[in-house]
């Protein structure tokens, strides 16, 4: 005897081997053998086989018209036995049977399931709008199939005009689009990415990229909101006999920083400091806060930038050369013998900033040569005269404090570089970090930065720090009472003096204006008081963000040393062995990853072969060729960047994270 049964939700066929009580012992036509109970068994027959019934049942369930059968079923429940009778007339044999449960089962749209072998007809409005739906879901599946031709064949449906990027970013799963790209990627073997940049959905890898960033922290775009920016700012006193200068690279817009020197003897001088203040014109709360709080920090990336504060905010408050700027301003007047400080003063004013001097204009004039021999012409050379000797003296007392942290002093002159980007064009030039300019500026930023967070410590009015730990976890972090900072060797550190760029420095900038405004009540006048939530929220969101932007940088500097790479046809590069099987290029700031490259010595130059460059990736397979030469041993320290904190130590761990930097 053979049976028709149900298992699990689905329909059986097989041969009864024996029986035990309401319960067979089955021999299904793969082999299996399964345990139907009597209740389970919707058919008994002897003829013709499981197998043969089976084959028989699923073709004649292909020749039943569905709607008929829905039009000649009850309304109420019944047994599909009874359907049967009634579509075939008189006593249907085992097959047809079989055929119309199969099709009563695979027709949820038409008939419900009640039970075993019971069913009820679908409600007539019901089944209208479900058969509409399955004739969409036909169409789209047509359509989608027509779509996915399409793209294997490296064409772009007209449908993906405008959606490629978000497809690739955040996507709706749901869309037709989506399936089909994904369906498509898949039958080629490719990422849905390559893909689209293959078939011209997007113009180039950097555009996906920036996408991909924008879509995850601007999902409403870069551009702002109309502000008003008629602003008055009164009661500013203007600095007399005081005429600034910045010293910034030729692509700054945000210049932050300025510099004055008034002689005021001998062997006197009257170093000022002086600092863009947008916290005069921008109120915690306010519509411009909201704003720079919500972005936190300008996004820098080759070619390109996202600033913190819109540009009509930028124009009134950056220290752009012809005219007075706001400040805020550190005096120091030193002994220009022994370069120590013997006072200092905090003070908001106007300043009248003379000229902004560009590094990659003057760097190779004002060399320690020329400073030495008091030779050579250029712009503010009295005053650089006083400034230079001064940052060396500053630098100095910074690696005696290291030293005294258990640290090696800072290794100058390591080298940086700039990004030019034209089109799809890179030019990179280096620019060696450590030079006479470079070396003012860091000093006294550094000393800025400290000073002004003893500064808010004295008049208890809570900041925001960087606190660096020379050794052991948590090596840097940002806190809001004061900590030193032992890779600076300084006692403490705040970031003051970036206020158009970093929130932070924009926070800071408002607790320093109300130590000056009000002294000893300034903890009450203070935007935001000690052991404040809304302070530490800052430092939390202020962490993540920097990061997350500080790593799109990263990324796009690899980008553009790759294209480098396939823009000067340069095949074969020369590298110096940095970790392990880790290299860093001597022409350009790259870092990557050789296989195989063998046990080496830390600077060893090496060659190595460029075979193949993965701009979506972000990667480049490379192999090791052979050893160009073996450094000779010297001690020094680790790389240390730039002085403002701008660029921080690097680590090992930092090392690593930059070598197979995947966007994800």
């Amino acid at each position: 005897m053979n049976v028709f049964f149900e298992e699990s939700g689905g329909l059986k066929v097989g041969m009864v081997l024996n029986q035990q009580g309401d319960t067979f012992l089955v021999e299904l036509p793969t082999g299996r053998r399964a345990k139907a109970r009597s209740k389970d068994v919707l058919i008994r027959f002897h003829s013709p086989s499981a197998s043969d019934l089976m084959q028989q049942a699923d073709v004649a369930s292909k020749e039943i018209d569905l709607d008929f059968l829905w039009e000649i079923s009850p309304i109420d429940k019944f047994c599909f036995i009874d359907l049967a009778h009634e579509y075939f007339g008189g006593a249907p044999d085992p097959v047809q049977q079989s055929a119309l449960v199969l099709c009563i089962h695979s027709a949820p749209v038409y008939f419900r399931r009640k039970g075993r072998g019971q069913y009820q007809r679908a409600p007539e409005e019901q089944l209208k709008m479900a058969i509409k739906a399955l004739e969409r879901r036909r169409h789209q599946a047509l359509i989608q199939h027509q779509y996915v031709d399409e793209l294997k064949a490296g064409r772009l449906p007209a449908a993906f005009n405008g959606k490629v990027l978000s497809l690739l970013t955040r996507a709706d799963k749901n869309s037709v689009e989506y399936k089909v790209l994904e369906a498509a990627a898949l039958a080629l073997g490719k990422s849905a990415a390559q893909l689209m940049l293959d078939v011209g959905g997007i113009s180039s890898a950097r555009a996906f990229h920036e996408a991909r960033f924008l879509y995850e922290y601007f999902p409403h775009g870069t551009d702002f909101p109309e502000l008003n920016s008629d602003l008055l700012l009164e009661g500013l006193s203007e600095a007399i006999g005081v005429q600034a200068f910045s010293i910034d690279d030729v692509t700054t817009t945000e210049i932050d920083d300025a510099f004055s020197v008034q002689r005021l003897s001998n062997e006197r001088a009257r170093i000022g400091i002086h600092i863009a203040a947008p916290a005069l014109g921008i109120e915690s709360g306010d519509a411009v806060d909201m704003i720079a709080r919500s972005r936190l920090s300008t996004v820098y990336m080759p070619g390109n930038k996202i600033t913190m504060l819109p540009d009509n905010f930028v124009g009134v408050f950056t220290l752009k050369e012809g005219g007075f700027r706001p400040v805020v301003s550190l005096y120091l007047i030193i002994d220009t013998s022994t370069q120590d400080i013997i006072m200092s003063e905090t003070v908001v004013e106007q300043v009248y900033v003379l000229s902004n001097l560009r590094h990659n204009v003057l760097d190779e004039i004002i060399t320690e040569q020329r400073l030495q021999s008091g030779t050579g012409d250029y712009p503010h050379k009295n005053e650089i005269a006083v400034l230079w000797p001064f940052a060396r003296s500053l630098y100095e007392r910074r690696q005696q404090a290291r030293i005294g942290y258990g640290l090696r002093r800072e290794m100058t002159g390591n080298l940086d570089y700039n990004f030019y980007i034209h089109d799809e064009h890179v030019r990179i030039t280096p620019r060696r970090r450590g030079s006479p300019l470079d070396l003012i500026v860091s000093e006294l930023a550094i000393l800025a930065n400290s000073r002004w967070g003893a500064f808010l410590h004295e008049h208890g009015v809570p900041g925001i720090y960087r606190a660096q730990r020379a050794f052991g976890p948590h090596r840097t972090r940002m806190q809001t009472t004061p900590a030193p900072h032992e890779g600076l060797g300084v006692v403490q550190y705040a970031w003051s003096t970036s206020p158009l760029r970093r929130y932070v420095d924009l926070v800071n900038q408002w607790q320093l204006l109300a130590c000056v405004r009000h002294g000893i009540t300034a903890k009450l006048a203070a935007p935001f008081k000690p052991k404040d939530a809304e302070l530490y929220a800052i430092v939390q969101n202020f962490n993540e963000t920097y990061t997350a932007y500080s790593d799109h940088q990263k990324c796009m500097e690899h980008f553009w040393c790759l294209r480098w790479l396939k823009q000067e046809q340069r095949n074969q590069v020369t590298a110096t062995i940095v970790k392990d099987n880790v290299v860093r290029l001597e022409e350009v700031p790259l870092l990557l990853y050789v296989p195989g490259l063998g046990v080496h010595a830390r600077g060893v130059r090496v060659l190595i072969e460029v075979m193949s460059i993965d701009e979506l990736r972000v990667e480049a397979l490379c192999r090791f060729i052979k050893v160009l030469d073996v450094p000779q041993v010297t001690s020094g320290a680790e790389t240390h960047k730039n002085a403002d904190d701008k660029l921080d130590i690097h680590s090992e761990t930092d090392i690593e994270a930059r070598v197979g930097m995947i966007y994800k």
